[in-house]
């Protein structure tokens, strides 16, 4: 696509987890739609490859972050560069996280399960603090965070996963209602299945070609980072 037309034209979007299955998926849509990115990830390998590609379909050259998202230092350093970089912030996908133990609850080792809440919760609220200010500078600022069906809490064995996924949904809820009267809206996008290396690792006996990619569900990001978007504070399933 040329530059300066698509969806997203104009548009300034960190996207976290970018190097691999959804992130990466979304980056290159958005990249098609004309969005300048700023990737988020601890492998540098794959923010590598992802560039090569994004450049080589047409896209503009993205701000590669090699970051582990526990440093939450950084993470407040981040809002410092890009508000130095671009004055602003139009999009914010958080979509970074990990799995952790699946184990019953008595057994989960306390230091698995604060890897679980750093990345998966305080990153994020980490994320919001430090980018808030900026998403607030664009015209129509959005924040989408990836969620799970699991935050039901219905499913034995899942316990940080699951409880870190109903943190985060509490958590963007919490934001969503205080930026009411802002232009700044924020949702969760809950993927379902989705052949990704994290399924594969939950699931080891699934065929994952029964699975959609990562690819069929841009179209809901792309819709929740739209200036158009006016959900705020929902839990939107990808169908």
């Amino acid at each position: 696509m040329a530059e300066g037309t698509g969806k997203l034209a104009g548009r300034i979007a960190v996207v976290t987890g970018a190097s691999r299955g959804i992130g990466a998926a979304v980056a290159k849509r958005f990249a098609a739609e004309g969005s300048q990115l700023v990737l988020i990830a601890r492998t540098v390998g794959g923010l590598e490859e992802l560039d090569d590609e994004i450049r080589a379909a047409g896209g503009l050259q993205p701000v590669l972050v090699p970051h582990d998202l526990r440093d939450f230092d950084g993470l407040d350093r981040l809002g410092a560069s890009l508000n130095e970089r671009f004055g602003k912030l139009d999009i914010l996908v958080g979509n970074a996280g990990i799995l952790g133990p699946l184990t019953p609850v008595g057994h989960i080792p306390p230091e698995a399960w604060q890897e679980v809440m750093d990345i998966n919760v305080t990153a994020n609220y980490r994320l919001i603090r430090s980018l808030d200010p900026l998403l607030r500078l664009s015209d129509a600022g959005r924040a989408v965070f990836v969620t799970s069906g699991a935050a039901s809490g219905r499913m034995a064995y899942w316990g940080p996963y699951a409880i870190s996924k109903a943190a985060l949904e509490a958590l963007v809820r919490s934001y969503a209602a205080e930026i009411t009267k802002t232009t700044v809206r924020a949702n969760l996008l809950s993927p379902g299945p989705i052949r990704t290396g994290m399924r594969a690792a939950a699931f080891p006996g699934e065929d994952p070609m029964s699975l959609r990619t990562p690819e069929e569900i841009c179209d809901l990001f792309l819709e929740l980072a739209s200036p158009a978007c006016r959900r705020n504070g929902e839990v939107v399933q990808a169908r």
